[in-house]
């Protein structure tokens, strides 16, 4: 398993990029570090084989820590969410979004919803949920903040901490879906993926799922725009290939994705926009 935490941790201090014989890449820290470093330890070692250069995965701590790290030419290649996507390719001149997950075209978020609530699944926004603590998940993730956090203004006309009684951040998905359950709080919006995966646990049976957003594009590969320069002429569509022949159902499970399809940044223009509408984007 090719893994660079130390790597990216001396290099974070030092202030320098990674040694450029090697593609780093990373990913957006919405789940267990555990479960990410698995999943992506044998994505690096299938993108190893198919580009014929050493490639690592790295570790980040936080969803603004991976577009740092892409920023600073700390990863070349990153798998991000769409609106992590969106700042790590403004953050740098020709970065390009190369591949999504077929699911990544229409995704969704749910809002759940603690069982003793007593809230019952909608058709429409759960407007019953007023009064109620409320999560989100990281600040700056698409599924787990921008999108309900848009809905949320534009189905109640208010914003999330007058709407909810309490507003937190859990920081990923999977510890939303352990809050709501546990009763931590009463309802919390996180990625359709995190809590269809969780069906049939402990964790699952104690929440209602309340509503499902309307679709929007999420989850991306996005690679630097410099890497050609770097590895070699056309060597960001051997990674897009690379991405879009990934057929091993063991590797796309870990996403999880059926496939990968191709994508470009215009795609991701609604997700920017709705961005700059919140006031997120600087």
């Amino acid at each position: 398993m090719r893994v660079s935490l130390i790597a990216l941790t001396f290099v974070l201090a030092a202030g320098g990029a990674l040694a450029q014989d090697t593609l780093y890449f990373s990913a957006i820290p919405d789940d267990d570090e555990t479960k990410l470093v698995e999943r992506f330890g044998k994505v690096a070692e299938y993108l190893e084989e198919k580009l014929g250069v050493p490639v690592e995965y790295v570790p980040v701590k936080s969803y603004a820590a991976s577009v740092t790290a892409f920023r600073n030419n700390q990863i070349q290649l990153g798998w991000f969410g769409g609106l992590s996507g969106v700042q790590a390719r403004l953050a740098v001149d020709g970065a390009r979004a190369i591949a999504q997950g077929v699911e990544d075209e229409t995704f969704v978020t749910y809002f759940i919803a603690n069982s003793e609530t007593g809230l019952e699944p909608s058709d429409g926004f759960p407007l019953a949920a007023q009064g109620m603590s409320f999560t989100f998940g990281a600040q700056t993730s698409t599924s787990g903040r921008l999108m309900p956090e848009f809905h949320i203004r534009q189905e109640t006309g208010m914003a999330p901490d007058e709407f909810f009684s309490e507003v937190g951040f859990s920081g990923d998905h999977g510890q939303t879906l352990r809050l709501v359950s546990s009763g931590a709080y009463q309802v919390g919006a996180l990625n359709f993926t995190v809590y269809d995966s969780a069906l049939g646990t402990a964790e699952a049976e104690n929440t209602t799922l309340l509503w499902k957003t309307p679709p929007y594009p999420d989850y991306n590969w996005t690679i630097r725009g410099d890497v050609d320069a770097t590895f070699g002429e056309g060597f960001a569509d051997k990674v897009q290939a690379a991405l879009l022949g990934m057929t091993d159902a063991d590797l796309l499970a870990s996403f999880p994705r059926s496939a990968f399809i191709e994508a470009t940044n215009a795609l991701y223009t609604p997700i920017e926009d709705t961005a700059r509408a919140l006031d997120i984007l600087e």
